[in-house]
Parts: C-alpha cells; sequence; structure tokens
C-alpha cells in the first residue's frame, strides 16, 4: 500500500544519508579526511478519539530537522553540507461504511538544502512536496481486501537559476488476501506507482568526492511510473512458518544514474530515464525446534534491465543464508551466515564483484528496572571471517570494501 509508510520521505533524505553512510570509513587517523557531523530532529506526535462525528480517532505527527556535515581534509573545511526542514501529517480514521474501514490523510514536508565549498556539486534548493491519500480495508468471510490511492504533488526551486521543477504523481493499489486454511494465506497485489524526481537527480552538475562521480543532473525529467504485480504465500503460526514472494515491475521512465564514460575510478554519470522491469523472488522459512531454539533459512534474488536488453547498474547479486536464533530466559542470541553471489550481469563500465560470505553473531541480555523502564546490553561480530566483501550496489564497487571484521558492544535503555 502506498500511505502506511511515506515512501517520499527516503527520496527527502537520501542525500543527507548517502553523505553520512558513504564516509563510514574516513576517521581523524593519520592525516585522512574526517567528517563532523550534527543532526537534530524534534518531533511531536498525538492522537484523539471521536473528535467528530464519522471519524473514529485523529492522529498527528510533525517533525524538524537540522543536518548538518562537514568534510575537514587538513585541518580545513572543505565541504558543508546541510539539510534542514520540516514534515507534518494528519490521518483521520473514519467510522465503517458499510463493511469498509479505512484511514484519509494528508502529509506535507519542505526541505531546504544547501551545499558550500568545494564539493558542492549540487546548488541550494527548496524541496515542497504535499499529498493526499487514502487506505481502505474489507473483510468478507477469508477474503481481504485493500485499495489504496495517494496524489502528490513536488515544486523543486534551485537558486541558481535553472528551471523550477514543478511534477505531480498519482499512485493506486489493491490487494487481496485469502486465508484458505488457518494460519495459512495468498496475497495477489496489484498497483501503479509514480516517483517524483528527487533534487539531486534534477540538478547534480559537479564532481562528487564521496562516490567518485562527475555528476550531471537533468531539469527536465517527468514522474517515473510503475506497474507492479506481487504474488505471495505465507504461514505465520505454527512450529514452522513461512514468507515468499515473487514480483514484476514494469517501470516507465525509470530514472538511473548512467555511467557514460570512466576514467580510472572517476566516472560521469548522468540521470537517464528509459524504461525498465525487474523480476524477482524472496523467500524466508523458520522451524521452532524448541522454545529456546529455532532457524531460519532465506534468499532473494531480482533481475533488473532495460527494456532494450541492457543490465541496469548497481543491481544487487542474489544472496542466500541461514540462522540461527536462541532465546533462554532473559538471553537471546542469533548466529547469521548468508553468501552472496558473484555479480556479472554488468552494466557499462561496471566491473564483476566477487561473491563472498558474511557471518554475523549477536549476544544480547534483557533485564528490567524499576517501574516501566528496561534496559538491554549486547555483543555484536560482524564479518567475523573478516572477508573482503565489496557492494555492488555501491557507486565505489571495488573500490571500498565492506567493513572487515568488527566488534561492537551496546546498552539501549528504554522508559
Amino acid at each position: 500500500d502506498h500511505d502506511d509508510h511515506d515512501d517520499h520521505d527516503d527520496h527527502e533524505h537520501e542525500h543527507e544519508h548517502e553523505h553520512e553512510h558513504e564516509h563510514e570509513h574516513e576517521h581523524d587517523t593519520h592525516g585522512v579526511p574526517q567528517i563532523k557531523l550534527r543532526s537534530e530532529r524534534f518531533d511531536v506526535r498525538g492522537e484523539l478519539a471521536d473528535p467528530m462525528i464519522g471519524i473514529d480517532q485523529l492522529r498527528f505527527r510533525a517533525a524538524y530537522t537540522d543536518y548538518q556535515h562537514q568534510e575537514i581534509e587538513g585541518g580545513e573545511i572543505g565541504t558543508t553540507f546541510s539539510n534542514q526542514g520540516y514534515e507534518a501529517r494528519v490521518e483521520l480514521e473514519h467510522q465503517p461504511i458499510g463493511d469498509w474501514r479505512g484511514v484519509i490523510g494528508v502529509q506535507h514536508q519542505q526541505h531546504d538544502f544547501s551545499a558550500i565549498g568545494a564539493e558542492a556539486f549540487l546548488p541550494k534548493t527548496d524541496t515542497k512536496n504535499t499529498s493526499l491519500f487514502l487506505l481502505e480495508h474489507y473483510q468478507w468471510q477469508d477474503w481481504h481486501f485493500e485499495l489504496g490511492a495517494r496524489q502528490e504533488w513536488q515544486q523543486i526551486t534551485p537558486d541558481n537559476g535553472q528551471v523550477r521543477s514543478s511534477l505531480s504523481g498519482t499512485s493506486l493499489s489493491a490487494a487481496a488476501l485469502w486465508e484458505f486454511l488457518p494460519d495459512y494465506s495468498a496475497v495477489l497485489t496489484a498497483s501503479r506507482s509514480q516517483r517524483l524526481p528527487h533534487a539531486q537527480e534534477l540538478y547534480a552538475d559537479g564532481v562528487h568526492l564521496a562516490t567518485n562521480t562527475l555528476e550531471v543532473g537533468n531539469p527536465n525529467l517527468k514522474a517515473e511510473t510503475s506497474h507492479n504485480v506481487e504474488l505471495g504465500l505465507r504461514r505465520t503460526a505454527g512450529d514452522v512458518t513461512f514468507n515468499g514472494n515473487v514480483f514484476y515491475n514494469r517501470v516507465d521512465d525509470y530514472i538511473y544514474a548512467n555511467t557514460r564514460d570512466r576514467f580510472e575510478e572517476l566516472r560521469l554519470i548522468e540521470y537517464t530515464q528509459a524504461d525498465a522491469e525487474f523480476i524477482g523472488v524472496e523467500a524466508e522459512a523458520s522451524y521452532r525446534f524448541s522454545p529456546v531454539w529455532s532457524a531460519t533459512v532465506f534468499g532473494d534474488y531480482v533481475r533488473g534491465k532495460l527494456t532494450d536488453g541492457e543490465n541496469l547498474p548497481r543491481i544487487p547479486a542474489a544472496r542466500f543464508g541461514t540462522r540461527l536464533n536462541s532465546t533462554w530466559q532473559q538471553w537471546s542470541g542469533e548466529l547469521e551466515l548468508y553468501r552472496v553471489d558473484q555479480q556479472d550481469k554488468l552494466a557499462s563500465f561496471e566491473s564483476v564483484t566477487s561473491a563472498y560470505d558474511m557471518l554475523n553473531a549477536t549476544l544480547r541480555y534483557q533485564g528490567r528496572s524499576t517501574g516501566s523502564a528496561s534496559y538491554s546490553v549486547f555483543v555484536r561480530g560482524t564479518n567475523l571471517l573478516n572477508e573482503e566483501a565489496y557492494n555492488h550496489t555501491s557507486f565505489l564497487t571495488n573500490v571500498v570494501p565492506l567493513m572487515g571484521r568488527n566488534v561492537s558492544v551496546g546498552l539501549q535503555v528504554k522508559f
């Protein structure tokens, strides 16, 4: 569905998160660049029961974000990235209309992004986005039906004189779930969704050192339109549980970073639109041996290509693995081993990414202090095999590896 979660939030913050994660390997040691990061977020949420005739519940939330990071090299600030903005959302849960139950709502967000300094490959932009959405549910015997709709308006204004982007998008979805046996269900989902381009895709123009790219945006990009169908089968209770899905997406005017040229590790990328299609499968099955022990096997695979047969860039390789979980009194643990296959279905200027095995382990103690407060202490190890592994979805494929063997200890308190 389109409205229990808001995909647009991910696109709005994509640039700031991209920088935050891509520089995780940079530390203030041996004179290499460092990152000075500050992120503040204030949230308010509330609910009101029976606010008016015909409405069972009103829910609202609002947030203000102030994000900034500075890239420092040689003791001097090279580039300062900042993103400030707010968002607000109101949902009205209406009283049943016949056997239909649902939510109607509105969301608005506005963000100002700026990059000042050596890596200012994007002009200062003001992004405004407003959307209306509707989600309805209907239960009939062993069948559950769901309908969703979303209308979105977006305006992005750069401060460098380039043309303003004013676009709208319409998304619709329908799903049917059939519980053909107790705890067994089959789900069929069909949707038509539109995604609007974000500021980086529209207005990038310069060297992006974090990804070793020279980026060129396209202010004439329009909405991409995806037609999707997904079929799932699941069992939700018992010693054996599973969940599997197959999907097919046909995307008109798909927006992607197309590599036009490459010199050593520097790529020239241009944000481009073309028709594309994706087909994939994901599955997970678990077996509980006892109240203490359970095991899971899982895997996923996606194939993405343009409709002319050319491979799309940065498509993840197939993955499959297993997890062993244990819970005893206040202790819990997990041991996970999975393999990521070699990715050799390559777009232009891409290189083969080798297969690797990833072993992770977690041990946690869950305690309770006075009142309703609780705490947990954990130790987690990742990449315990110390594999030299590369992520094919990154622009830095075969340049910057994933983190090697790593152990972290943490304390979490809830009150």
